[in-house]
Formats: C-alpha cells, structure tokens, sequence
C-alpha cells in the first residue's frame, strides 16, 4: 500500500516565500543600521552657552613683541660756504737782515770743531791698497795683495779633524777691515759649519799688520772678502 503526503502537511510547500520575508527583513535590517544616526551630547551651563563633550581646552594665546624700528639715518653736516668777502688774516713775515748797528762777526772767529774722518772705502776702488809686507817694492800692489793673500791662506790652512773624518765640506765667506792703523779688524764668517768657520776665522787672526789704504792722502778702513774652500781630496 503506497503512503500519500497530506498537502496541508508539507513543510517545503510556502519556503521560498519564507525565505524572501527573511531576505527582506535583513535588508531592511541592515539599511536601519546604515542609516541610524547618532549624536553627540552637550552640556548646558549656567549662562546658557552650549559646551561639546569633545571640546578640548584650547592652549593659551603667546603675543610676540616686535623689535623696536632701528633708529632713523643721520643727517649729513650742513657746510656753509663762507661768502667772497669775508676777511682773511695774512701772516706777517718780518725780516731777519740786521740793520747798521749790528755787528758782523768774522768767519775766522767762528769755531771749527773738527770731527774724525771714519771712512770706509773698498779694495776695489781704493786709490791706494793696503800693502801687504812684501810688497812694498811691487808695482802693482793690488795683484801683489792678493797673491800674498793666497799664500798665507795656504800656509797656515788646516783641515778639522772631527769634520775631515765625518766628510764635512763647504765654503766659509770671511770678510774682514784692514783698519787705520794697518791692524785686522771686524771680522765676520758665514760656513756651512761652525768649526769651518772658526778655522777661517783662525787664518785671517793669523795676518800680519799692514800699510794701511789711503783715500786723498788719508789712512781710511778697507773691508775685503775672501772664500776659503774646504775641501777633501
């Protein structure tokens, strides 16, 4: 015997229009969400401002005083041009002639303070050299000077030991004065080495006293240099 479902008795019969009323309220569900609104609330005070909860307190106001305006340019000084008139003062110069009741002195009673002659002439342009002792006889006392010059030089020429076994060498400018009195003087150096220096030094003490130069017939100093080279074989 086949069993028969009562149509009143079936569940599936009205679900599609369960399911659209179900679809329609979540809809209109959803649309009431979306378009609910809200307000903030305010606070009322006494005076009858209305304050907003969300209100925040504003920060205090800082006014800023400007810098003082510099200080206005100064005015140019006022030259005042004196008129063409005005009166100039002239210096007076009075003169300084004697007149007849003055008395002239004579040039002879006049004083002359008579200062020494400190001359210094070089050798090279000296009228008269200093003689070299030797060369008293020479005609060219000039070339003899030099050549007396050399020989002492030579003569009396002694190497360092301390700068001879380190391998020092080197040229000493020496400059000396033949003074008044023929007598060596003022004498300088300049050598790469101090004990080159003071063995030139030791050559020139070494010289002789000389016939001094003269310039018109006056003894004057005469400055002379000469090269010493120091050199090792």
């Amino acid at each position: 015997m086949e069993l028969k479902k009562n149509p009143k008795k079936d569940l599936n019969r009205n679900s599609g229009m369960y399911f659209v009323m179900g679809l329609f309220l979540v809809l209109m569900l959803t649309f009431i969400a979306l378009e609910w609104k809200s307000f903030y609330g305010y606070t009322h005070v006494a005076d009858g401002t209305i304050l907003s909860e969300l209100t925040e307190e504003a920060p205090p106001l800082t006014f800023i005083t400007p810098p003082p305006p510099p200080p206005p340019p100064v005015a140019p000084t006022i030259i005042e041009i004196a008129p063409d008139d005005t009166e100039i003062i002239e210096t007076m110069m009075e003169s300084t002639e004697g007149g007849e009741d003055v008395e002239v002195i004579e040039v002879n009673d006049i004083p002359v303070i008579e200062e020494p002659d400190d001359v210094s002439v070089p050798f090279s342009v000296i009228e008269h050299v200093p003689v070299f002792p030797g060369c008293e006889n020479e005609s060219d006392k000039r070339a003899c000077f030099n050549k007396m010059m050399q020989k002492h030089i030579v003569k009396n020429f002694r190497y360092p030991e301390l700068e001879k076994e380190m391998g020092i060498q080197g040229k000493v400018n020496i400059m000396f004065e033949i003074q008044e009195d023929g007598s060596i003087g003022n004498v300088r150096m300049r050598g790469p080495n101090k004990n080159l220096e003071k063995e030139a030094a030791r050559i020139i003490d070494k010289l002789p006293k000389m016939t001094p130069g003269k310039q018109r017939g006056n003894p004057v100093r005469v400055p002379f240099s000469i090269p010493i080279t120091f050199k090792l074989q």
